[in-house]
């Protein structure tokens, strides 16, 4: 029977519930407020931990750089702390990095809010049939005959 998840995915889950209680418990730094992690990677063999993690109140990525700087000179205390919790025979190495895809989510939901919002027009089947026979043309300009 087939495994249903990879041992990286499995290991990546544990990093991200580690990280996250760990920064919010044990790092104590002013210029690291309200970190989230939102994904871990994995690398395959196990030695490298890509983090993405956002901060509340910090919308860019050069309003979070300094935070960024702060956890990767703490990833060695974060990694030791992480290896008292497994028993793994190594612990990956940790390299933080700004997560965009909360921001670009956001964009990408106001653009779709924005379409809906600007299409007034509902669509009948009369608008269908110009939209289908428009399309029907080729790259020279013909129509192609049914």
């Amino acid at each position: 029977m087939a495994r249903e998840f990879k041992r990286s995915e499995r290991v990546a889950d544990f990093i991200k519930r580690e990280v996250a209680v760990l920064l919010q418990r044990e790092l104590r730094d002013p210029r690291v407020s309200n970190p989230n992690v939102n994904a871990v990677v994995v690398s395959r063999d196990m030695s490298y931990a890509k983090i993405y993690v956002t901060f509340m109140g910090k919308d860019t990525e050069a309003e979070s750089d300094e935070a960024i700087k702060v956890l990767n000179g703490a990833a060695g205390f974060i990694r030791s702390q992480l290896a008292k919790q497994h028993k793994m025979r190594s612990t990956p190495k940790l390299k933080f990095f700004f997560d965009e895809s909360v921001r670009t989510g956001e964009y990408l939901s106001n653009l779709i809010a924005e379409a809906v919002a600007g299409n007034t027009t509902e669509a009948t089947s009369e608008n269908i049939a110009e939209v289908a026979s428009e399309n029907k043309e080729t790259d020279s300009g013909k129509k192609i005959e049914d």
